[in-house]
């Protein structure tokens, strides 16, 4: 029997909100969460600016235990420590310290890196014939699966436990992985969503490629700039989104409250072929994605009311633009209205597609579209596809039913998920 599969949580930390509440706010109103990086300064790299999310040492206190901080140098688990258990009490579920794992629920959530500065830390001691004083928690915060068992551990969850990894990609396919494994019987629910380390170590590689912003050192909020003619690379980003995704039956039985419901989606690969490559999407591939993420869903094209667009800020925003306009066979004032994230709070990598997932199911649940930040001067290429009112550049209150969020990332890799505003 195939199950209806709904959101009962959510989480996140954010370069521009740690927290629902706030992160809600800050997209409601354009705030965006690009600083200025001394690091990045120091270390003379052509982009300086970064988005980061700001974590209290209080904060943080109130999700490790003294011991636990002892030795802990892992950005990436700890924003996804904190936005998983913010989405596991956002919906309502209890914290077990009981001896028996809770069988019923797991947790996929997703990571690209896992504590890379960690990482540097054992090198330096090791060269230095320090192996003794590593300590217990290295292997636990540099395993790429350290988010999940961290997670596991804390919760004491018992059905599936894992993490997956697929650049940009990861945390929108890490949702669509929940979605199955509960649409299936096999889970009542998961803990999903994805996250990312911050830090020159993870940025100075894309900084290497000359993919970054570097117009914008001196005015940090201006750097991100999707879908503008001015936009000269993407802004790197960091942080976490958690959503727990649960079976219907169960989640009225405990009375939850019900944010969204996923129809269902596609993941796919262009396997760099035609126009595709390492670091390009392969136009085919990511229009079949689109399409094949619509038809699992039991949709129409012209049932979506808006898109949460993967829109870097580079040359292929335009590309990606087009493939929409293809896959939903939608142009000029047709078009859906669209927006990116990323102008608010960079690239945030592999945590990019749960955070925009989180801020796509708060569009749905509270009935908004957030308007999009440094695109006054919208490509040319853009408006000769779709009409410039489809992309707000302030919130609208337009109660969307319908947002499809997609994620492509290096790798040449697609994901795609269909959010529909909860009915019952």
């Amino acid at each position: 029997m195939s199950r209806r599969v709904v959101i009962t949580g959510l989480g996140v930390a954010a370069p521009n909100g740690v927290g629902i509440s706030d992160f809600s706010h800050a997209i409601k109103n354009g705030i965006s969460g690009i600083r200025h990086d001394p690091q990045l300064q120091e270390l003379q790299f052509s982009c300086q600016i970064a988005g980061q999310p700001q974590i209290s040492d209080e904060l943080k206190a109130s999700y490790f235990t003294e011991l636990e901080l002892r030795g802990f140098n892992s950005t990436g688990i700890l924003y996804g420590v904190i936005a998983g258990m913010e989405a596991w009490k956002n919906a309502g579920l209890p914290i077990e310290v009981n001896d028996e794992p809770d069988w019923d629920s797991g947790t996929i959530f997703g990571s690209g890196t896992s504590g890379i500065d960690k990482f540097r830390e054992s090198i330096y001691k090791i060269d230095e014939l320090q192996v003794r004083r590593l300590g217990s928690t290295v292997v636990a915060q540099t395993m790429n699966s350290g988010i999940s068992a961290y997670l596991g551990g804390k919760l004491g969850l018992g059905n599936q436990v894992t993490t997956n990894s697929s650049a940009c990609a990861t945390g929108t396919e890490a949702i669509l992985m929940a979605y199955d494994r509960i649409q299936s019987g096999q889970a009542k629910r998961i803990l999903a969503g994805s996250t990312s380390d911050s830090g020159p170590y993870i940025w100075a590689g894309f900084d290497a490629l000359r993919v970054c912003s570097s117009k914008h050192n001196d005015n940090p909020e201006q750097g991100s700039r999707p879908m503008s003619a001015t936009a000269s690379g993407f802004v790197p980003g960091s942080g976490a989104g958690a959503l727990v995704i649960e079976d219907l039956e169960s989640a009225l039985e405990r009375k939850a409250v019900i944010y969204a419901e996923i129809l269902g989606g596609s993941v796919n690969s262009g396997g760099q072929r035609g126009n595709g490559s390492m670091t390009a999407p392969n136009s085919t591939a990511v229009q079949r994605c689109i399409i094949n993420a619509i038809q699992n869903s039991g949709i129409t094209a012209d049932a979506i009311d808006a898109i949460n667009g993967h829109l870097t800020a580079t040359t292929k925003d335009s590309l990606e633009i087009e493939n929409w306009t293809k896959a939903l066979n939608r142009t000029g004032i047709d078009f859906p209205y669209i927006n990116s994230l990323k102008s608010m709070t960079g690239h945030c990598l592999s945590a990019a597609g749960s955070v925009e997932s989180v801020a796509s199911v708060l569009q749905l649940h509270e009935g908004f579209v957030f308007g999009n930040i440094n695109c006054e001067d919208l490509h040319p290429e853009i408006t000769a596809l779709i009409d410039s009112s489809k992309v707000p550049l302030k919130t609208i209150n337009i109660n969307p039913t319908i947002i499809a969020k997609a994620s492509f990332g290096f790798g040449d890799v697609n994901a795609c998920v269909i959010f529909k505003k909860f009915q019952k």
